[in-house]
């Protein structure tokens, strides 16, 4: 079965009964495979990108039926050409560009393993997958779930592409739009948002914002803004000092305006606790709703939105207090891995982030994982690097090397993913974030020079999203960087990621690397699907529940039995 061919094979199974497919002979243009689909109106913008995402999946597998491609190769773009019927029966054509998928590369790694050991894994992994993906339907089904697998949160996998097809299905309904269209509100109505969470309730939005906004996004003007909030973060810690000051500076906002109703004075809060019972969130939620009610009085109900569970504290409050809007954190998604849910959707959707384009691309890694083979799959292989150097050389430090400045915040959100869900019964290995090249000058020394206990992930950044930098040629070089000037600044990064891969290979230093094609919604939230994939893949692979967390439930407990001793 050629390339087309298997794509159209693989579309059925999604097409509506009016779909029709063509395929021509000719594989060598941008359409890769001359793959033309024709549909009515029965599909909107957002099913086609849906299809496009599978399409990027598939495409990788037959290396886009190139012979020279590389492994992870995928169509840059597809054509797809339908129609959209108005009154006037005007027929559009309608060509989208998707991302490519992100690239694993573990070679320069793969050179300090065993011959053969990394291929001896294939059949672990494969079995491993397959387990992960029956956890789905063993999860979706409501039957027993085996002692060792409660609890089993496995429908993180799944809701991406769940939530773009309710959106196709019922559009202005569906959960999607719901977020969408109270983000809106929220911006019309309020200059800054303040974000209640701890842990996975709220490193996720600060890894997708600090990746995709300006980074100086606060001191924006609002029309610079683009109409979006100030955004801050609280309840992620007990410091009276950092929350008094947040809350004053809200207050002096809004009693300083001329007219409180406007929104330049107004603060919105987004509350995130599954329970309602963790303290810190707990605590800094009683501050925040007591200003927001002192200043706002009834509209407090339009500016605090709860996201939480069916059931508990903060849902049985928030019912009480007859918030607008409250969104439910779904079933069988943990705080860790719910980042693709309204725990991360709404804030998302509120900093101006294309929520359905971080859907679109956890799908198309979720799709990645189920059909790329091994030796090709970056889940898959990323998850038996990692596992053969812990095994075999006793290599439990795990760092992610973010490079640039975006991506620091990611790594923060694994270091919690991947901590909670292995680090169980003494096992589990250590991770650890840096950023380079600011942390080659306090933490390389130790990763070049130091313990032999660590294996080096780079996290590359790909190409900017703005026009590069250049470095400035001037008279006097006293700096001696003339012989630099015209160098964009991504030339000059990138000079410092070969050579300090040079430097660790040069020293037996394992490394390898995950690399973007670019930071996009696209590809962040391949990135997220991808790690959190990996991190259950693990968990299967050496027989770890990578739910649940019952060593952080030792510490809440604790701290509530010290304050009610008074």
């Amino acid at each position: 079965m050629n390339f087309a061919d298997s794509i159209v094979s693989n579309l059925q199974r999604f097409r509506p009964a009016n779909l029709e497919s063509q395929t021509t002979a000719d594989t060598g243009h941008v359409e890769r495979g001359g793959l033309r689909l024709h549909a009515s109106n029965a599909f909107d913008d957002d099913r086609m990108r849906l299809i496009l995402d599978r399409l990027v999946s598939w495409a990788s597998q037959f290396r886009c039926s190139h012979e020279h491609a590389p492994p992870h190769s995928v169509c840059h773009s597809i054509r797809i050409l339908y129609n959209t019927k108005s009154a006037h029966s005007v027929s559009f054509n309608t060509e989208f560009t998707m991302s490519s998928l992100l690239q694993y590369h573990p070679s320069a790694a793969l050179a300090y393993l065993a011959d053969g050991r990394f291929e001896g894994l294939k059949a672990d992994l494969e079995n491993a997958r397959d387990e992960t993906l029956n956890d789905v339907e063993l999860w979706q089904s409501g039957a027993a779930v085996p002692p060792a697998k409660d609890p089993l949160d496995a429908g993180f996998i799944q809701w991406p592409e769940e939530l773009l097809l309710d959106l196709n299905e019922n559009g202005d309904n569906s959960l999607v739009a719901r977020i969408e269209n109270c983000a809106a509100r929220i911006r019309e109505t309020a200059d800054g948002v303040v974000i209640l969470g701890i842990g996975g309730s709220y490193m996720g939005m600060k890894a997708m914002f600090d990746a995709l906004g300006h980074p100086y996004h606060n001191e924006l003007s609002r029309s610079e803004r683009n109409g979006v909030p100030r955004i801050y973060y609280e309840g992620w810690n007990v410091d009276s000092d950092q929350q008094k000051a947040l809350l004053n500076l809200c207050e002096q906002r809004a009693v300083c305006a001329t007219d409180n109703t406007v929104a330049d004075a107004r603060t919105a809060v987004i509350v995130i606790s599954k329970s309602g019972g963790t303290m810190e969130t707990a605590v800094s939620f009683r501050n925040f709703r007591a200003l927001i009610e002192r200043q706002f009085g009834d509209d407090a109900k339009r500016l605090i939105v709860p996201v939480t569970g069916d059931s508990g504290k903060l849902r049985d409050l928030s019912n009480e207090a007859g918030f607008e809007d409250v969104f439910s954190i779904p079933d069988g998604i943990g705080g860790r891995f719910s980042v693709l849910t309204p725990v991360g959707l709404l804030p998302a959707a509120v900093a101006g982030l294309n929520v359905r384009q971080l859907l679109q691309g956890a799908v198309a890694m979720t799709d990645h994982f189920r059909h790329a083979d091994y030796g090709s799959n970056a889940v898959l292989d990323y998850t038996a690097v990692g596992h053969a150097f812990e095994v075999d050389q006793g290599l439990t430090t795990r760092i992610l090397s973010t490079w640039g400045s975006k991506l620091e915040a990611v790594g923060l959100w694994y270091d919690q993913l991947l901590s909670e869900s292995l680090g169980k019964h003494e096992k589990g290995a250590t991770p650890l974030t840096v950023v380079n090249t600011r942390d080659l000058h306090s933490r390389g020394q130790q990763h070049q020079e130091g313990r032999r206990d660590k294996l080096i992930t780079n996290l590359l950044p790909g190409a900017p999203n703005s026009d590069p930098l250049t470095l400035p040629e001037r008279e006097d070089d006293h700096d001696q960087l003339n012989k630099f000037a015209g160098y964009p600044l991504p030339k000059i990064l990138q000079a410092a990621i070969d050579g300090t891969n040079q430097a660790y290979a040069d020293d037996n230093r394992p490394t390898a690397d995950i690399l973007l094609p670019t930071v996009n919604e696209h590809t962040i939230g391949q990135v997220f699907q991808m790690l959190m994939l990996a991190t259950v893949v693990e968990g299967r692979l050496v027989g770890t529940n990578p739910y649940g967390q019952p060593g952080v439930e030792a510490y809440k407990k604790n701290m509530n039995a010290n304050l009610s001793q008074g």
